[in-house]
């Protein structure tokens, strides 16, 4: 077999994987986000990818055949681009409010920021509160990674320290309507706003690991306030974009992990692209690697003092919360006394 003939062969074999690809995209993207109509819905799914297979049966040569079952893909994709986003929806209660912030010097004003109670299933007490925070005492940034099974993926949340020894959460989520649940696959497609709850740590914390029953790990990352605070200024910049002009969530694109990275970027301060900012389980070991936690004790040893899901469960929801939760966990590093990571 010759070289050329190797190549149209390994050419075919790409376009016909890429032409299936896009075209049971396109069948998934009317289920997902097409008619309300279940039928309607999956009798144009099931007809696009019976149209497709026809065409690749029937239409001779390849390579027309390849051009002519893109129609369907670049009609639905032109479609599908069109489904806008929206802040006028039946929300839930969690969700109902954006958050928006205002500067006057080193003085942020944080609206809506959500400090819920929750006493268990269904027994919500609601609080929406207004926050005032100086920018010049802002001491450092934790990460939060909260697991809820396998440790592959965690869902991860940003917390801004004080001096006053106040913080201020940020969990980027999805927000969901009135009878609304989250979908991994339906993340992919158009099914889910952008929103960033913007929260007390005894709220957006507690929730995860006293009602959820999920296990929460908390690291506190090299103290660098100047690059800390323009992170911050970002995620105001999108939270006050947000409330004006709303946009999708996707869980790969722009996810609780993936907008981290898109907003350090945006100041100068971005993690390199890695696998593991996707599989966010690992984010720890990258950001050890990097030197942005505290390195003078090992990974698993680290990885062990972080876990603060027994004492968050101790200290309920309740004033002292952020504090009780720190108890043990490594302090955080800084640049004058930072070690290189073992290895």
């Amino acid at each position: 077999m010759t070289v050329a003939r190797l190549t149209r062969i390994l050419l075919r074999v790409a376009v016909s994987l890429t032409l299936l690809l896009a075209i049971l995209w396109s069948a998934t993207a009317l289920l997902i986000d097409g008619p309300q109509s279940r039928y309607l819905a999956g009798t144009l799914a099931g007809g696009i990818v019976l149209t497709a297979g026809l065409m690749a049966l029937l239409i001779r040569p390849f390579w027309r055949a390849a051009a002519i079952i893109l129609v369907p893909f670049a009609v639905v994709l032109g479609w599908w681009l069109t489904l806008a986003p929206s802040n006028d929806r039946d929300w839930q209660p969690d969700v109902a409010r954006l958050p928006t912030a205002t500067i006057d010097g080193s003085r942020l004003t944080v609206r809506n920021v959500r400090n819920f109670s929750y006493a268990g299933a269904g027994d919500v007490t609601e609080r929406w509160e207004t926050r005032s925070y100086d920018l010049d005492t802002l001491v450092g940034l934790d990460i939060f990674i909260s697991f809820w099974g396998p440790t592959l993926y965690g869902h991860t949340i940003a917390s801004w320290e004080f001096a006053d020894g106040r913080r201020l959460a940020v969990s980027i989520e999805t927000r969901k309507e009135q009878g609304e649940e989250y979908s991994a696959v339906r993340g992919f497609f158009r099914q889910f706003e952008l929103y960033y709850v913007v929260s007390d740590e005894s709220d957006v914390v507690a929730l995860r690991t006293n009602q959820r029953g999920e296990r929460v790990e908390l690291y506190r990352t090299l103290a660098m306030p100047a690059e800390d605070r323009a992170l911050l200024l970002d995620y105001v910049r999108e939270m006050n974009a947000l409330a004006e002009a709303p946009r999708w969530y996707n869980a790969l694109t722009h996810n609780c992990t993936t907008t981290i990275w898109h907003h350090a970027k945006a100041v100068g301060s971005g993690f390199p692209l890695d696998w593991r900012l996707l599989a966010n389980g690992y984010l720890l070991d990258l950001s050890y690697e990097l030197g942005t936690v505290n390195t003078s004790i090992g990974l698993d040893e680290l990885k062990r003092r972080s876990d603060i899901t027994l004492r968050a469960r101790e200290a309920g929801d309740g004033v002292g919360f952020s504090r009780a939760i720190r108890q043990g966990v490594p302090s955080r590093p800084s640049a004058d006394t930072q070690e290189p990571a073992p290895g």
